[in-house]
């Protein structure tokens, strides 16, 4: 079986169109239709509905979709072996993350990986939203708090420390709260899917209600409100780390409560035969993460 045609065909399903995937991959759309109609023959079964507008998956390609992904990763791995040089990362790299971790840590990071890879291609997702990994065929997705989906494999990366925040210009018109009680007095600021800030109260999870009056769509909106004097905002150190570091934003201790810390995951479809490049973000972005503080 072509691995090429295999290529096409995830490649196809992860952009969703000809045209998308030819671009993706350096080839004319016409090249990629061939390549398709060649392991439509080859394995005697259609794959896909096709238009010049949009592609759907048939029965047969829905349930072929995952053998063609672990067949590219098998070549990859066997292409790995035999190399060299094993520390050599090729292909492309296909990486989701939330919004500000992704700005503050991953994008850095992977421009650095590529400096020293030149064969490794990178396709970033910077999402807040949970992705299906399995389905969209991202090689590897950076979480916050523990995995829920059993499909995938996690890797605790490191803790993901957290705290109040809040700017210069607030707390002088505000003051600082003292202890957890104080919380009801400031403006609390808060994205659209989260209510209460968790503490932690000695041993015991404690969900305290966000007061305020402001809400975001976005962690991002979050923060730059919190950088505008708007209110108090619960943060990664990652989040924060250039602003505290330039004094624009102040981390806040309580003297009764901390902040919930939660880990920081990589997770993937699978533990078999992951490539060198999935290997090396990992091992480089644990290296990274491990630098952060054991609190805000």
């Amino acid at each position: 079986m072509n691995l090429k045609d295999l290529d096409v065909f995830v490649s196809v399903v992860a952009v969703g169109s000809l045209a998308g995937a030819g671009r993706r991959l350096g080839v004319s759309a016409m090249a990629i239709s061939r390549s398709l109609a060649a392991l439509e023959t080859e394995l005697g079964v259609r794959l896909m509905h096709r238009t010049t507008r949009s592609i759907s998956l048939t029965p047969e390609g829905e349930a072929f979709l995952g053998h063609a992904r672990a067949l590219l990763d098998l070549g990859e791995a066997a292409r790995s072996s035999v190399t060299s040089d094993p520390e050599i990362a090729s292909g492309t790299l296909k990486v989701t993350c939330p919004h500000l971790l992704g700005r503050a840590v991953l994008v850095p990071l992977l421009g650095e990986l590529q400096r020293r890879q030149p064969s490794l291609q990178v396709e970033l997702i910077l999402s807040d939203d949970l992705i299906d990994i399995v389905e969209q065929g991202i090689d590897v997705a950076i979480r916050l708090a523990h995995p829920k989906d059993s499909r995938l494999v996690g890797r605790k990366l490191s803790d993901n420390p957290r705290a109040l925040y809040a700017a210069p210009v607030y707390l002088e018109r505000h003051g600082a709260p003292g202890a957890l009680g104080d919380l009801s007095q400031h403006q609390g600021l808060r994205s659209l899917a989260m209510t209460s800030w968790p503490f932690m109260v000695g041993d015991d999870l404690r969900l305290f209600p966000i007061p305020g009056r402001f809400a975001c769509s976005s962690a991002e909106g979050v923060k730059e409100a919190c950088l505008h004097g708007m209110g108090l905002a619960m943060l990664s150190y990652w989040d924060v780390e250039a602003e505290v570091a330039t004094g624009r934003l102040l981390p806040l201790s309580l003297a009764d409560a901390e902040a919930q810390n939660l880990p920081i995951w990589a997770l993937m479809p699978s533990s078999r035969n992951v490539p060198t490049r999935v290997r090396l973000l990992i091992d480089e972005l644990r290296q990274r993460l491990q630098t952060a503080p054991s609190a805000g």
